[in-house]
């Protein structure tokens, strides 16, 4: 007897799992709900920052096929407070800027209003407004058409109408060709085409878009453009940007406004992404809840199971093993609730992302920090009752009811 060595055996990771596991097979329930407060808070994580990468990636994607190197031109407001106007050779003088690549434009036609028929009140404009538009547009704007033609050399001289897409859903215009008229400026124009949204040129979208000639010939437009559309070599961006107000109005050049589209759109992400930082911090509170309800169920566990740690200290388990075997189980508790929230989280932005047919985006720096972050909690949340269960003695522990 002297000679036996009475240390107790060390337990294997192998050993702790299955011990540690025992209480969430015994009581699948319970750690069922305490898991589903810890998969609540890490889907709500994983799936806000997924949703958000991937309309991050979204609007990169849209950028990449649009270009980045968009500037518009637009006429602002007289110092007296009117509109002012863009000389009639402003598209030419612009043109002539060496790092130009291309120049479009649009004129606005004043106090010709839009209606889908004579049956509509003059008051009902629907802030449709007219314009006047050169052939080389959509590439110049990066717009498509969702349904019909863009005008050409053979319409844009006659009563022919592009309608932007908000336009033609508030007129109801859901299909082109012959018979599809609508009122412009009192006369009726023959819908060609319908857009699709524009990201880079929104004021697009409440268009109805005819062309130069034939506005200036029927609609009395009076040939001065509203928003010119310039493509520049993006390496003399800043230096053209510069040069474009007083290029196109030499004589005010106080009166023109010069912008980058894409600016706007990375300013919109920029918002979206602080939305995100809230919506992260709300998931973070459901994270912190469904640790406290995991360290509750410990702590149950604990009460409940004195007479089987008792057992097991006085068959030579010692105090670390206990305080192991505890701090086991609620790290696979929080482990299985990580898991779930990880898949769940994902799913949630892959349908998401499908029904917006945006590409699919998941962080895996999104994931690890959710799985780490549920041992943390796990860790946090179990070591009280871990230490607890360890100090019990084993006369104490039986002797429990």
């Amino acid at each position: 007897m002297a000679g036996r060595d009475l240390t107790p055996p060390r337990l294997r990771p192998r050993d702790v799992l299955r011990v540690g596991a025992v209480g969430l097979r015994t009581r699948p329930l319970r750690a069922f709900l305490s898991a589903l407060g810890i998969a609540i808070g890490i889907a709500a994580m994983i799936g806000v920052v997924g949703i958000s990468s991937s309309s991050g990636a979204e609007l990169d994607r849209q950028l990449s096929a649009l270009g980045t190197n968009l500037l518009t031109v637009s006429s602002g407001q007289t110092l007296s407070g009117e509109e002012a106007k863009m000389p009639v050779e402003a598209e030419a003088m612009i043109e002539r800027i060496g790092p130009v690549l291309s120049v479009s434009s649009v004129g606005q036609v004043q106090d010709a209003k839009v209606y889908r028929s004579e049956e509509i009140p003059e008051a009902r404009t629907g802030g449709i407004s007219a314009y006047a538009a050169r052939l080389d547009l959509l590439d110049s704007v990066g717009a498509t058409l969702r349904a019909g033609t863009w005008l050409n050399a053979a319409t844009h001289a006659y009563p022919a109408v592009v309608l932007g897409s908000a336009t033609a859903e508030r007129l109801g215009v859901g299909a082109v060709g012959p018979d599809t008229q609508v009122l412009v400026g009192g006369r009726r124009f023959t819908v060609v085409g319908v857009l699709e949204p524009v990201a880079l040129a929104v004021e697009l979208d409440t268009a109805a878009l005819v062309g130069w000639p034939v506005a200036e010939e029927r609609l009395g437009f009076d040939g001065h453009p509203t928003v010119l559309y310039t493509r520049v070599d993006e390496r003399h961006m800043d230096a053209v940007r510069d040069v474009l107000a007083g290029t196109g109005n030499p004589e005010a050049p106080n009166e023109v406004d010069v912008s980058r589209p894409s600016d706007a759109l990375a300013a919109k992400q920029a918002t979206d992404q602080a939305f995100t930082g809230l919506l992260l911090g709300v998931g973070a509170v459901a994270l912190i809840v469904g640790g406290v309800g995991v360290a509750n169920t410990m702590v149950i566990s604990v009460l409940e199971r004195r007479a089987e740690i008792g057992l097991r200290r006085s068959l030579g388990a010692t105090r670390g093993q206990i305080r192991t075997q505890f701090l086991a189980e609620s790290l696979l508790l929080s482990a299985i609730g990580g898991v779930g929230g990880v898949c769940v989280g994902a799913a949630v932005t892959v349908g998401y992302a499908a029904y917006e047919e945006w590409p699919s985006v998941i962080p895996a720096e999104a994931t690890a920090g959710g799985l780490a972050a549920t041992l943390v909690i796990g860790a946090v949340a179990g070591l009280y009752p871990a230490i607890r269960a360890a100090r019990l003695s084993p006369t104490e522990a039986l002797a429990s009811p």
